[in-house]
């Protein structure tokens, strides 16, 4: 696949980038170096290669999935003009 000089000028006009008409030339070459390269890596054998996280192997730090108030209800809502047992109260704008 390669990139033709209204291919650029549109990707310019797209990404909102001025661009003048000796520039094209050399983006052109540059769009066409990255379609390749990434041409070539669709060639690598990936079967049986599991996603990676990290190029180092470690663990996921987790944490215990818990429903929880977050223990500060109370500093949430002080500030608040009116409240109802930890819950904002405010007017109806729907009849």
């Amino acid at each position: 696949m390669s990139v033709d000089a209204a291919t650029v000028r549109r990707i310019a006009h797209l990404a909102r980038i001025a661009v003048t008409d000796e520039e094209v030339p050399h983006l052109q070459g540059e769009l066409n170096a990255m379609l390749a390269f990434v041409e070539q890596l669709s060639e690598v054998n990936v079967d049986g290669v599991e996603p990676m996280t990290s190029v180092i192997p470690m663990e996921m730090k987790k944490r215990a999935d818990v429903v929880n108030d977050g223990e500060i209800a109370d500093d949430i809502v002080r500030n608040a003009p009116a409240t109802d047992d930890h819950f904002f109260l405010v007017p109806k704008v729907v009849e």
